[in-house]
């Protein structure tokens, strides 16, 4: 095994994950669904909380894994999320009840995020996470610093996708279109950005300005 691939494996196994979060992973994972790993999850939360977050909203609901983990520790907040699946976001309803989520609290859209997204309040949320079609990720991001609040935060999972996007003889259109998207933010100054190499990459984005 690979020293990146000791960290990346110690950084998962260093996370304990509620049994409400253990719950929605097991069933992501019968269901083909591929949720954020514990350390991405952790991340996640602790952008949540270092953010003060009330109002978060995140592309692909899959069953409420990532949800559980941005609501884990902003106890106060409200979180939309769209999913083109109905029957995950059924089983995340009941995860997010399960964990003792009152439902005022989550609301749950189902669409596409390309078609939900320009209907969206811009400059309403503090955290936008972004977990969707990674083709997309370009026009997702776009809409989520819209959506961002000044000094609010876009992330996006999948940012490093598979470890084509650290390497240039990699051109297909996914791994492209990350290595645009960086390459553009790096160079604007509305922005600052980091990307983390947890889980397959999370790219975080905090919109400047007031």
């Amino acid at each position: 095994m690979s020293e990146h691939d000791l960290n990346w494996k110690y950084a998962d196994d260093a996370v304990v994950e509620s049994d409400a979060i253990a719950r929605a992973r097991q069933q992501s994972l019968e269901l083909g669904i591929d949720p954020v790993s514990p350390a991405v999850g952790a991340q996640l939360a602790l952008l949540a909380a270092a953010s003060r977050a009330e109002s978060i909203i995140e592309l692909g609901t899959g069953v409420g894994v990532s949800g559980l983990w941005m609501l884990r520790h902003a106890r106060g907040a409200m979180l939309t999320s769209i999913d083109t699946e109905t029957e995950y976001q059924q089983h995340a309803r009941q995860h997010f009840a399960d964990a003792g989520v009152q439902a005022a609290r989550i609301r749950l859209i189902t669409g596409r995020a390309g078609e939900v997204l320009p209907r969206m309040n811009e400059s309403s949320y503090d955290l936008v996470f972004v977990d969707a079609d990674a083709a997309s990720v370009i026009e997702y991001v776009e809409h989520g610093l819209r959506l961002a609040r000044p000094g609010g935060s876009v992330v996006v999972a999948h940012a490093l996708w598979r470890g084509r996007v650290a390497d240039p003889a990699k051109r297909d259109e996914t791994a492209s279109a990350f290595r645009s998207l960086i390459t553009e933010l790096e160079a604007s100054a509305a922005v600052a950005t980091a990307i983390s190499p947890v889980g397959d990459g999370l790219l975080q984005i905090v919109r400047l300005g007031s």
